[in-house]
């Protein structure tokens, strides 16, 4: 009996193009000033974008939007106006 390789999923196009937004602890900016960026810019919650900011501040980074390239572009550029740090991966 042979073993066959399980089919690769199909994905679709908007799912290739999708992007994660980081968020980059910078040890300079208030957790107020973070949470407000993030309900304003990425639509979060209060709750989870204090979630985001304290995950941030632990561990130096957390994902906080994953979108088409285009919509995360433009939330770093507005949060990088914030003075926040991101990176787009």
């Amino acid at each position: 009996m042979t073993k066959r390789a399980p089919k690769p999923e199909n994905k679709n196009r908007s799912e290739e193009n999708l992007r994660s937004l980081m968020l980059i602890n910078d040890d300079v900016n208030s957790f107020d000033h973070v949470i407000r960026s993030l309900v304003d810019v990425c639509g979060h919650d209060e709750i989870q974008a204090e979630q985001c900011a304290v995950l941030t501040h632990i561990k130096g980074g957390c994902v906080i939007k994953i979108a088409d390239v285009r919509t995360v572009e433009k939330m770093r550029m507005k949060l990088r106006e914030l003075s926040l740090d991101t990176v787009v991966i």
